[in-house]
């Protein structure tokens, strides 16, 4: 057991787009991913997500609606929600999310991060 510094892990890579796992609890995976610009629209069937913003802002695009979640905030979008996020500029963002969510959900492509790595 150590403390994990979120700001630490999130200084280890500059990609957009790729998760990196942080920690792991009851079956749930704890997140850290950058992203700017448009997402894939996508759905988790079986899977509720929480995004938390550490550092800028970004919106959550639904078909009926948009939700801007800035610093400090966060999201739960629950499973079976068809959902996009959308950076204008570059976000910093903590997810917690059961360990089998895909990011790209029933979307698929080359967005898609199979296997995030370990920090």
């Amino acid at each position: 057991m150590s403390a994990v510094n979120i700001k630490d892990c999130l200084s280890r890579f500059h990609t957009h787009w790729d998760p990196k796992i942080i920690g792991e609890l009851n079956g749930q995976h704890v997140k850290v991913v950058k992203f700017q610009g448009p997402f894939v629209w996508h759905q988790h069937e079986a899977e509720d997500e929480l995004f938390m913003v550490i550092k800028g802002s970004f919106t959550m695009e639904f078909r009926d609606r948009s939700v801007s979640i800035g610093e400090g905030e966060f999201l739960i979008v629950p499973r079976g929600t068809e959902h996009r996020p959308v950076a204008d500029e570059e976000v910093h963002v903590l997810l917690f999310e059961p360990a089998s969510t895909l990011n790209t959900g029933d979307a698929g492509g080359p967005l898609t991060v199979p296997r995030p790595d370990r920090y």
